[in-house]
């Protein structure tokens, strides 16, 4: 056994005993699993490209072993309403949830653990069969916080609803797994941000799981940023399951992290859903991006369209595979794939790989990769217009990935979202060399 699942193993036996509903066996199970199965391997397809040999060689401590952080953060919080983690655990006082309408039930995970409600905590009871499902099988044995989120039928929350998950400089060998439950009833519709923070020193293991469930005609505008630390390792699993007429747009920013991995699977089950996949990879340095999608069409009728944009410099590698799959009896559907990616330096490596499987008639499919630097005669002729070779590189750079921002509907969230980018592609001069 690894020393990662060696210290793991000895964090589960000190978790707090909350089996009131019966998730003690369905965790020792998972947990079971985990290590007769041990984490993926580079012989293993879907993780061909991403080795974790380094990371299997540390010891982590949970949460529950460590003491509550009291450093000042507000500067880093966004606007209410927002629900705030701090080094896995739930920090009431800096969440601010007072102004969520009627209708919307959002509670931490661990009050609905030590609550009598086993609809609320139902998520921790999924069953992974996969054979490289190590990572979500630990986080089914270890989770104990999260948000669980729930909207009542035609509730509409009027301005974005963050979440935010923030490690401390305290927090460099903590591992930290958290659970999310976000259910949208029949004709709900909301914005929900997500938010990774982390400080330059810290080197945690995060380990989350994400569940989406729409009902008919809803919409979902889920936008993700990942600014974890730089000696970060995060793994992630976001699930979307659609019904009739559900929308679901995701826009992913992944900027921060050393080693970054996150499985994106979205089952279109009702006719006419519709999904939006938006993602932006930045990495720089030794980073380590891989980005896994899945996006199945089970009926007919639905539709999607994904947009992945990367960027990468110094020594970095980001992967980026983009399976899309027209299960049979879903006839007319509409989907389209395109991934572009940009070098910034000779030693940075993009691997992109789209994927089409269909097994329906009178379908629209199509999917397109490029990989490529910036183009020197747009570069040229911004610099003929009289603007320095740096600022002009800024602008090409950009202006890549600007459209990909395009689509949320909120304008503050907007502008803010490309403040953010604009941050992490240019604060330390690598995207303008």
């Amino acid at each position: 056994m690894s020393a990662l699942l060696e210290s793991l193993v000895a964090g589960f036996d000190q978790l707090p005993r909350r089996d009131v509903l019966g998730l003690g066996a369905s965790r020792r199970e998972a947990l079971d699993a985990a290590i007769a199965d041990g984490l993926p391997t580079t012989r293993r397809e879907r993780w061909k490209y991403t080795a974790l040999r380094a990371l299997e060689q540390r010891r982590f401590v949970l949460p529950h072993q460590r003491q509550i952080d009291e450093s000042d953060l507000d500067a880093e919080l966004p606007p209410a309403p927002r629900m705030v983690f701090v080094d896995g655990r739930f920090d009431a006082l800096r969440s601010s949830l007072s102004a969520l309408p009627d209708g919307v039930e959002l509670l931490p995970l661990s009050a609905g653990l030590d609550g009598d409600s086993e609809r609320k905590v139902n998520v921790l009871g999924r069953r992974w069969t996969e054979e490289d499902a190590g990572f979500w099988r630990l986080n089914a044995a270890l989770a104990v916080e999260g948000a669980l989120l729930r909207l009542e039928e035609g509730v509409r929350l009027p301005e974005p609803l963050h979440l935010v998950f923030v490690t401390t400089g305290s927090a460099t060998d903590l591992a930290v797994h958290l659970r999310h439950r976000i259910e949208l009833r029949e004709g709900a519709r909301a914005t929900l941000v997500e938010h990774h923070i982390g400080q330059a020193d810290e080197r945690p293991l995060l380990n989350q799981v994400c569940h989406v469930h729409q009902k008919p005609r809803t919409l979902l505008e889920h936008v993700r940023i990942q600014r974890a630390a730089s000696g970060a390792s995060m793994v992630a699993r976001t699930e979307a399951v659609l019904a009739r007429e559900a929308t679901y747009r995701l826009l992913s920013l992944e900027l921060g992290a050393g080693l970054s991995r996150h499985d994106l699977a979205i089952d279109l089950q009702g006719q006419d859903a519709h999904a939006e996949v938006r993602g932006l990879v930045r990495c720089r340095d030794r980073q380590h991006v891989d980005t896994q999608l899945m996006l199945r069409h089970q009926l007919p009728q639905t539709t999607s369209d994904t947009q992945w944009r990367a960027i990468a410099g110094g020594r970095s590698r980001a992967v980026f595979h983009g399976g899309i799959l027209i299960a049979e009896g879903a006839d007319g559907s509409d989907a389209a794939l395109e991934t572009r990616n940009l070098l910034l330096t000779d030693s940075a490596e993009i691997d992109a790989q789209p994927v089409l499987e269909i097994h329906a008639d009178e379908v629209k499919a199509s999917h397109g990769a490029t990989i490529g630097q910036l183009d020197e005669r747009a570069l040229f002729y911004l610099r003929s217009r009289g603007l320095p070779e740096a600022e002009a590189r800024r602008l090409l750079v950009f202006a890549f990935c600007r459209s990909l921002l395009e689509g949320v509907s909120d304008e503050a969230l907007q502008s803010e979202l490309a403040r953010v980018v604009k941050q992490s592609l240019f604060n330390d001069g690598e995207a303008v060399a």
